[in-house]
């Protein structure tokens, strides 16, 4: 070979290698164009999870739809894997985790307004919920996080039923509840819900709830019917008192500047696929909490009514407390009580 062609071959080669890892870069580009999202939850990554329920109705929206389908990327950490929840919630605000599924209480931490979904008897129904916080009242709340929090509010789809009261013994009556031991979560206004009814309230870890009713730390608890199940509680509680307490809602976050790296244009279809998820999410529910209770009583719960009209008034108190320490969220109450006519 003479040196005139072997000049032609290492610049030919020298192209040729070039152009390879030219086109490998712009394969990495395109690769790396992708918007990216890691969405922490809690829960177990199961149909009897609220919060996955509405993530993967999310995804397949995003999948089916051929703007988003190539450019939005979600990732999925269930069980609490990148950390506590209130460790996750602070993340979500500096940007660290993209997206969070949970309830609302975790946020009252940093926008103690939020509490207000706290309040016990604030809903009387689910869809009295959604009403308020797809109008006046979630615009409020949503702006406060933003503001706040530096989160973008993708929806308020619900828990998969009504807190209850579950305990050992039989309560039919709001005087029944005097004195026992309820666990619930370490959340302020739920605690003062649960004392103004007459019970003791029990702040305590969900993964201690089942040894405590076995030892007797407790008397008894308040959750949603599904949770009940998936935990077996049932098998020591075997009474549930229909206070139906509580309807506070799931939310879901966003990171402000992971929101902003959705491409302008692609926003309004992500919205869209995040609201359409919430309503599906929300319809899912009614049915999960329904087929929850008819198993419990297949596995020996008796359900027991009880005056509800008695412990709203009973808790009446906490609201008067709450709203004296944040007046501007009586518009919120406001709008609340109005979405029920």
């Amino acid at each position: 070979m003479s040196i005139q062609q072997s000049g032609l071959r290492k610049t030919l080669i020298g192209t040729l290698m070039a152009s390879t890892l030219l086109l490998a870069g712009g394969i990495s580009n395109l690769a790396q164009a992708a918007v990216s999202l890691r969405v922490y939850s809690s829960l177990t990554a199961d149909d009897n999870s609220a919060h996955y329920i509405w993530f993967k109705r999310l995804q397949s929206n995003i999948e089916k739809n051929p703007h988003l389908k190539d450019e939005i990327k979600l990732n999925y950490f269930p069980n609490a894997m990148l950390g506590k929840e209130a460790d996750a919630a602070q993340q979500v605000r500096v940007g660290a985790i993209n997206m969070m599924i949970s309830g609302t209480s975790i946020w009252a931490t940093m926008v103690p307004e939020i509490g207000v979904l706290d309040l016990g008897y604030l809903f009387k129904d689910w869809n009295q919920v959604g009403k308020a916080l797809d109008g006046h009242a979630g615009e409020t709340l949503s702006d406060l996080m933003l503001k706040k929090a530096n989160v973008v509010v993708l929806g308020y789809p619900y828990n998969l039923g009504a807190r209850n009261i579950y305990t050992k013994k039989v309560v039919e009556k709001p005087e029944d509840l005097k004195n026992l031991k309820i666990r619930v979560l370490p959340v302020p206004n739920f605690i003062a819900t649960i004392n103004h009814m007459g019970a003791v309230a029990i702040p305590m870890p969900g993964g201690e709830v089942y040894s405590s009713l076995q030892t007797g730390v407790i008397d008894g608890l308040e959750h949603d019917s599904t949770t009940v199940l998936a935990n077996k509680f049932y098998e020591i509680a075997k009474n549930a008192s229909l206070t139906q307490h509580s309807y506070n809602p799931i939310m879901v976050t966003m990171n402000k500047n992971s929101f902003q790296r959705i491409p302008e244009a692609l926003r309004p279809e992500f919205l869209a696929a995040a609201k359409e998820a919430t309503e599906y999410e929300r319809q899912q529910s009614s049915v999960i909490e329904a087929k929850a209770i008819k198993q419990l009583e297949s596995l020996g719960m008796v359900f027991h009514d009880i005056d509800r009209n008695t412990l709203r008034d009973d808790v009446k108190p906490v609201w008067d407390e709450f709203l004296a320490k944040y007046p501007q969220m009586k518009s919120v109450v406001d709008d609340v009580t109005a979405a029920a006519q």
